[in-house]
């Protein structure tokens, strides 16, 4: 019975990591993409990791696979995939560019997700974190928000035929130009304290209404039918989705810290 259990217990522990290994494989598999000059498939690969990333936790949870193994094993698979080979991506693609400033601009970026990772489980293992927010941008968020403006910026590089929005196009010029401003900010967001929705409750994917469902339904058609642009600006409003917010809620915050006017005496003058 006792060996029963432990296999059992090994077969839950097992079944994510088959998931973070592929993370981890799409991650080097960017890297030795990127090595290449072949940016659209490093890119891609980083998205996927993504998808290998969010189904290794649901795993886990799912058949309550969650070991101490298990998390750190994921966050080493993260911090190939997310930072280093973004890091390296975006070197290779346009920051080696820069000159000197390259390098520590494409390090940075890994760094900070380093950081980000050893903070998110510091405190997890202290606390269990937050199941509302994280606190600052996630790492696969910053990945992602650099992989896409490589799969956009490559339909404008390549000259190839894609179903595109032409006003959001017209900007990718001035946004190539931006590249390091988007790497560093990305970075900086990721060790910031700005709180980020998690998206993790339960009732989170289960629409509760018709119009959540219409939205979800539009979301998809939009994906399947402007795959680049759609991917770019979901994660580039996520990203933006932080400071706005934290813009919001300190204006809030002087706003009502603000001496309301004493209506008799306004009365007496008047």
């Amino acid at each position: 019975m006792d060996k029963l259990t432990t296999l059992k217990r090994g077969g839950r522990v097992l079944a994510p990591s088959v998931f973070t290994v592929g993370n981890m494989a799409c991650g080097f598999y960017a890297l030795l993409s990127a090595y290449r000059a072949e940016f659209s498939t490093a890119a891609t690969s980083i998205l996927v990791g993504m998808v290998f990333d969010a189904v290794d936790g649901r795993v886990a949870r799912l058949v309550h696979g969650d070991s101490a193994f298990g998390v750190e094993f994921d966050s080493l698979s993260d911090f190939l995939t997310f930072g280093i080979a973004p890091g390296y991506m975006m070197y290779a693609f346009i920051l080696k560019d820069y000159g000197a400033w390259g390098y520590p601009m494409a390090f940075g970026f890994a760094l900070c997700g380093a950081l980000r990772l050893a903070r998110f489980n510091a405190v997890a293992h202290d606390s269990g974190g937050s199941k509302t927010h994280f606190t600052g941008l996630p790492i696969p968020g910053a990945a992602g928000f650099l992989a896409s403006f490589v799969l956009l910026y490559q339909i404008v590089e390549e000259g190839r035929p894609a179903r595109a929005w032409h006003f959001l196009m017209a900007q990718i010029p001035s946004l190539y130009g931006l590249v390091p401003a988007m790497v560093i900010a990305s970075a900086l967001l990721m060790v910031s304290t700005i709180p980020y929705p998690a998206f993790k409750q339960p009732h989170v994917f289960r629409p509760p209404s018709v119009k959540m469902l219409l939205g979800l339904v539009l979301l998809a058609i939009l994906i399947f039918v402007y795959p680049q642009n759609t991917i770019f600006l979901i994660f580039f409003s996520y990203t933006l989705l932080g400071p706005v917010g934290w813009l919001v809620r300190l204006a809030r915050k002087a706003w009502r810290g603000k001496p309301k006017p004493n209506i008799d005496v306004l009365r007496t003058m008047g």
